[in-house]
């Protein structure tokens, strides 16, 4: 039987793949929900928890999906096909493919919406729009351009234009071209903001001990909870963006130590994010929050209140935008690479459908925040905005890891993971029993913890 391979393309080279893969992972949550989360919950002892759940649950299915992306060397609904059919096992594993495209395009479509945000901050950072605002002024900056439709549309509209551009032009002009300037400028600008903290405010300190201070008293059960669920999610499993990433990376690339290098540039993103953003924002006596107030509210009045704060501004906006645009078209890819493959249309054509479906579904967001925003609007108490969220993050990713860990740990078969990750005999066992074993109990108790809101409905 033949291995699918629907353009024969791979990375250029090793590098490559981290770059793209760890702008797969390194998105909004590293900048706005980790630093805040940790240092909520004991800041180093937060961390260490954190990096053991990285070590011992995210990195081992992110091994399970590139290792099933590079054997079967196609996209996740034609592989899991492939695989199933190769395995001997029941084709209703495919379904695995399905849901992991279906998420990522889900979670697109408000993702846009928000990188939309970034992308007109950007903007208005850089016109100097927010120079001497009082924190009131910007509260009600951000509040009007939520309730305006027009302005959320057209950021949105831009957020996946941009997303399509770089991804209809192909895995060399577009995947390849793109991530090769848009992650080492994220990683510069990222050392720049660290610079500018550690030189131009007083806090620094002040917000190294905030985030890394251990205090194992505040390490509660929901602490380790949080830092088990911001593990898992942080490397996507179950969106199949790292199996579609993983068919195009060469026989010669090894598995363990780029998913290992993946694994450790996401987690010196998230670090690197806090150690820039507290200081700026302890500097002109804001509030440490998470979510997008972090960014939206607090850091912008702080910028508001800075030196250069336009310029300032507008280098922080930027880095977040290219931080939604990495995730974003590593979220578009899976798809297109589907399509392109099952019906033989030129890939930009592809892509432009793809991408008018998700902005489709992303006005259903957009309204959320302004004229859906009413209780009527409402389903299990969520506004449409939230319902996503919800679902994809909380419910359909969990479940598609658990499909995911059990398919890679027991249906596949020994022989050919073996042969798939050419890791040494204990280095496999002990990744078969992380992935097998360990990583659908602790995805379980993660589901069944987000179940827990809807049982009052």
């Amino acid at each position: 039987m033949s291995v699918p391979n629907w353009e024969g393309q791979v990375w250029k080279s090793k590098a490559t793949f981290i770059l793209a893969a760890s702008g797969a992972a390194i998105g909004l949550a590293n900048l706005w929900r980790f630093p805040y989360i940790a240092s909520e919950y004991g800041g180093s002892a937060f961390i260490i928890v954190y990096l053991l759940c990285v070590l011992f649950l995210s990195v081992p299915l992110l091994i399970a999906e590139v290792s099933l992306g590079r054997y079967s060397r196609s996209n996740p609904i034609t592989a899991m096909s492939y695989l199933a059919r190769h395995a001997g096992v029941s084709r209703a594993w495919v379904s695995i493919g399905v849901i992991g495209v279906v998420i990522s395009l889900i979670i697109l479509s408000f993702y846009s919406v928000i990188g939309g945000w970034a992308m007109y901050y950007t903007f208005e950072s850089f016109a100097g729009t927010f120079a001497g605002m009082s924190a009131t002024s910007v509260c009600d900056h951000f509040d009007n351009m939520i309730s305006s439709p027009v302005t959320m549309i057209i950021w949105h509209s831009l957020f996946i234009l941009a997303s399509c551009v770089i991804v209809g032009l192909g895995i060399y002009k577009g995947l390849e071209n793109g991530l090769r300037l848009i992650m080492p400028a994220l990683f510069l600008l990222m050392l720049l903001m660290l610079v500018y903290a550690i030189t131009q405010t007083s806090q620094f300190g002040r917000a190294v001990e905030f985030m890394f201070k251990p205090d194992f008293s505040k390490l509660t059960t929901d602490g380790v909870v949080a830092a088990t669920g911001q593990a898992f999610f942080t490397l996507g499993p179950g969106l199949c963006m790292m199996m579609t990433y993983g068919s195009y990376i060469s026989k010669e690339n090894n598995v363990l130590t780029s998913c290992m290098s993946i694994a450790a540039l996401d987690t010196l993103a998230a670090i690197l994010a806090g150690l820039f953003i507290f200081p700026i924002v302890f500097e002109f006596g804001m509030e440490a929050r998470s979510g997008p107030g972090l960014l939206f509210v607090s850091m912008t009045t702080a910028i508001s209140r800075a030196a250069f704060g336009d310029v300032l501004g507008g280098a922080i906006f930027i880095l977040v935008a290219l931080a939604a645009l990495s995730s974003a078209i590593s979220m578009l890819e899976p798809a297109v690479a589907w399509l392109h493959e099952r019906f033989g249309i030129s890939r930009p054509v592809v892509t432009g459908a793809t991408g008018c479906l998700v902005w489709l579904v992303g006005l259903g967001s957009v309204f959320s925040f302004n004229i859906w925003s009413g209780e009527d609007y409402r389903w299990f108490g969520k506004t449409f905005f939230n319902l996503l969220v919800y679902l994809t993050t909380n419910l359909m990713m969990p479940l598609n890891g658990i499909l995911i860990a059990i398919f890679a740990g027991w249906k596949m078969g020994r022989t050919r993971m073996i042969r798939s990750l050419e890791l040494p005999n204990a280095q496999f066992t002990l990744w078969r029993f992380l992935t097998s074993v360990l990583a659908p109990a602790v995805i379980m108790v993660i589901l069944l913890v987000a179940l827990a809101p809807l049982l009052k409905y």
